[in-house]
């Protein structure tokens, strides 16, 4: 992979910027362009994705720069609606490279699939019979899904749990390797059910993956040195990127002290997160439910990512469950799902699980910094007052200087865009 630092980038037309990331990814321009042009895919395509098509919704397409992984420079293809969060997680990702980069970690790559039993007469007695019917229960397992096990994947473990009033829960624990993995777990779990329920003698309810993917969790690190955080004052850039840091860390202590600043905390880490999902073909929605779900899981609502300052330098930590996949579904027949995979490098479903973490990471560390300085308007200004200008019809020589107009007079509004406009045309 090429160096991810390309200064100057947000400056170049598109077709340059296309130009620039396919020479450094080695990637065909042409396969390139076909990919994210037009939203990349037709008509005739989205009908055999879903029901009831009658035509395409097209997102920007863009990349997160300067980003380096376990000492390893990527691109990081983003899908968002939102301005600001490319650019501010490209920024965030430049002074974590200061540090040495992000540093990221799984211990596993486990998908739980859930199967309910209700009715069940005696509970402690139910769960010794399933525990000891593991063997048999984990051949039936695999033989429901033969196609894993030949890449080193399969169902790996049971355990049961007592939800009270007679329901058990059956978790079997399946390594899906690269594939998110649903429908792998969805027939285990349906294979696996009227077994179980001759064992407990009880009824059979749900058998369905969980989306609180807590075997499959992600920790990102980045350390950022205090000189390399634009602080409130140049004279001393030292002690101001450490003035810069430890506002960081009360509003991390913010997020930590109150559910309700939490949530908003962890909207700016889903912003890079989902980004990266949504660019790789994958369900944003089942990593948000993960997530949040995540936050919640000793009972109170906490933030996914927490910043401390250890002398010199501010320490972020990310912790939060993704179930991701790199082969089998969007991924198939989208091309700009698989163009994405392969600007970034990813081979494997951790390459893409580290980038979308540190996505989030990098989206975290931008949104507290601006918070703690001019607060979060001024950069989403900018880029919202561009948005605006296109919505009154500014052409493409037109939108940099309306937009600076509605900027430099601080009302960002539909009126003032059309007045700026008539301006600059008479």
């Amino acid at each position: 992979m090429a160096d991810s630092r390309v200064p100057g980038f947000y400056k170049l037309s598109v077709e340059e910027r296309r130009r620039e990331i396919a020479a450094r990814a080695e990637v065909s321009f042409e396969e390139l362009v076909r990919a994210v042009a037009d939203g990349g895919i037709d008509s005739g395509v989205a009908d055999k994705i879903v029901e009831n098509v009658i035509g395409t919704y097209a997102l920007p397409y863009g990349v997160a720069l300067n980003v380096r992984i376990n000492g390893v420079d990527r691109f990081v293809p983003m899908v968002v609606e939102e301005p600001s969060v490319i650019a501010a997680a490209s920024n965030a990702a430049k002074m974590v490279r200061s540090g040495g980069g992000f540093v990221a970690e799984q211990d596993e790559s486990l998908m739980i699939g859930q199967i309910q039993l209700y009715g069940v007469p005696d509970c402690p007695a139910a769960t010794r019979a399933v525990l000891a019917a593991r063997v048999e229960l984990m051949d039936l397992a695999v033989r429901a899904a033969p196609g894993l096990v030949p890449y080193g994947g399969g169902p790996r473990d049971l355990e049961v749990r007592d939800l009270g009033d007679g329901m058990l829960v059956v978790h079997v624990l399946v390594d899906c390797r690269d594939a998110m993995g649903a429908n792998m777990v969805n027939t285990i779990a349906e294979a696996l059910a009227p077994r179980l329920a001759e064992l407990a003698r009880g009824q059979i309810g749900l058998r369905i993956l969980s989306n609180l993917a807590d075997r499959r969790v992600v920790k990102v690190c980045a350390r950022v040195r205090c000189d390399a955080l634009p602080g409130r004052g140049v004279a001393d850039p030292e002690r101001s990127g450490m003035e810069m840091a430890d506002a960081i860390v009360q509003a991390s202590r913010f997020a930590e002290a109150d559910p309700y600043r939490a949530a908003t905390h962890n909207k700016g880490i889903m912003n890079g997160v989902d980004a990266v999902v949504m660019a790789t073909g994958n369900d944003w929605r089942a990593v948000e439910a993960g997530a949040h779900a995540y936050a919640a899981r000793t009972g109170r609502y906490a933030p996914l990512a927490i910043w401390r300052r250890e002398g010199t330098q501010l320490v972020g930590t990310l912790e939060l469950p993704l179930a991701l996949g790199t082969v089998g579904g969007t991924l198939r027949v989208h091309p700009g799902a698989r163009l994405a995979l392969r600007l970034m490098g990813a081979t494997t479903v951790r390459d893409l699980a580290f980038a979308a973490a540190s996505a989030g990471l990098a989206s975290n560390l931008a949104a507290l910094r601006a918070l703690a300085t001019e607060g979060i308007q001024r950069g989403h200004m900018t880029l919202h007052a561009r948005s605006v200008a296109v919505t009154v019809g500014a052409r493409d020589d037109e939108v940099e200087p309306v937009a600076a107009g509605l900027v430099a007079g601080g009302v960002v509004t539909v009126e003032a865009a059309e007045k700026l406009l008539a301006q600059l045309r008479s």
